[in-house]
């Protein structure tokens, strides 16, 4: 029997270009291959022992796979965060989340910008940190925050923290998740303060906050909580389900936090049933969108290094799955957004099989399916349970 699964969502970290990539200007985009090509090396041993290199040819040595293998494909029509995270916990969207590559209506800014009491700078698709550079410095000697989107769907407001507190930030972010309803109705509105001086702006990513659409309908979480297992939201995962299914919400710093909170976790619930969630987001927004191929590979390497102590703090009645949420090709250069791709999907624990092959999965639900399963808390309404696959009744 399983009794509690750890779910780590490696955020981006895509394996392919799914065949309607071309439907998202994103044929050809293979995040992890270009990253091992570009690099000339990747030094991921444990996730080769799980069966990465089962799954994408980078380099892995030939070893004993003591994990279970495949990749899923997004049936949603989106390559965002929030649709990847609702899908992966079994919620299937059958409709796309609106963008805005041109900007949002004149009235949904002028709405507000009415309830803020000051005018917007911006209002473009753009790079996050190539904005800040261009509308930094008139948002410090005006003090009004920069509205921007990109390919996906979202809504973001940055601001100098010195210029607009971050409890203000989040309260426009509050504001807007409140207008941007009904046709407008964003899949994130995200803050995102930054600090220092013109010319040397950074990001202050510890304290980006998303604010998500509350999800339509139940996902593993809401059925978990239902059967008043533990469900705790390590990173934004608490932001992405819009707070409901959650028993515990850790934000972190980055990666290197995220495992640690993640180990911290796994101490605090042992002998308890039920799901440690984790997202790490540096793969995506530190590496990914900003194109920088050699620091995503050496995220890639010290998420490695850290694995064994994951699989050491396991007990005998735990599960380990390890995926992404969708692609962002460091490498790809139409543009410096998400990408639509296949992702991992990687299965390890001590009651489970080992080098099971387990295909290519039409859906991220059912990696949540899965999880139901195992857990014996009953069924979601998308997804195929693998656990035949990988575990003996």
């Amino acid at each position: 029997m399983i009794n509690r699964v750890i779910l780590i969502v490696m955020d981006s970290v895509g394996v392919g270009q799914l065949p309607d990539a071309d439907r998202f200007n994103d044929g050809g985009a293979h995040t992890l291959l270009h990253v091992y090509e570009h690099r000339g090396t990747l030094k991921i041993p444990n996730l080769c022992a799980l069966g990465m290199g089962k799954i994408v040819e980078v380099g892995c040595l030939t070893q004993e796979i003591i994990g279970c293998y495949g990749k899923m494909a997004e049936q949603s029509v989106n390559k965002d965060t929030t649709s990847g995270h609702w899908e992966i916990a079994g919620l299937v969207l059958d409709s796309a989340f609106p963008t805005f590559p041109k900007g949002f209506p004149r009235d949904i800014i002028g709405a507000f910008e009415k309830k803020i009491g000051k005018k917007i700078l911006g209002n473009y698709a753009g790079s996050g940190t190539a904005i800040i550079e261009e509308l930094g410095e008139e948002h410090l000697k005006s003090g009004r925050p920069i509205v921007y989107t990109s390919a996906d769907s979202v809504f973001q407001i940055a601001a100098h923290e010195d210029i607009i507190p971050l409890e203000m930030l989040y309260e426009y972010c509050r504001i807007a998740r409140r207008i941007l309803n009904g046709p407008h109705a964003v899949g994130r509105v995200i803050a995102r303060p930054f600090i220092g001086a013109p010319g040397n702006f950074e990001r202050h990513n510890a304290a980006r906050k998303d604010f998500s659409l509350t999800p339509p309908a139940e996902t593993l979480l809401d059925l978990l909580t239902k059967k008043e297992f533990f469900t705790v939201g390590i990173g934004k995962i608490g932001d992405l389900f819009g707070h409901r299914g959650l028993s515990a919400e850790i934000h972190i710093e980055n990666n290197e936090d995220g495992v640690n909170r993640t180990l911290e976790a796994m101490e605090n619930h042992q002998a308890q049933k039920g799901l440690i969630f984790v997202n790490l987001v540096d793969f995506d927004m530190v590496y990914g969108h900003r194109r920088n191929v050699a620091g995503y590979a050496q995220a890639l390497e010290a998420f490695d290094r850290r694995i064994p102590q994951i699989r050491g703090a396991m007990s005998s009645d735990d599960l380990l799955i390890i995926t992404a949420d969708h692609g962002c090709d460091p490498s790809y250069s139409p543009h410096t957004d998400h990408t639509r791709e296949y992702v991992p999907l990687l299965v390890y624990g001590l009651k489970i099989k080992r080098d099971v092959d387990l295909g290519t999965r039409t859906t991220f639900a059912d990696c949540g399916q899965s999880v139901a399963d195992i857990l014996a808390a009953g069924k979601l309404a998308r997804g195929i349970s693998f656990k035949k696959d990988i575990m003996d009744e």
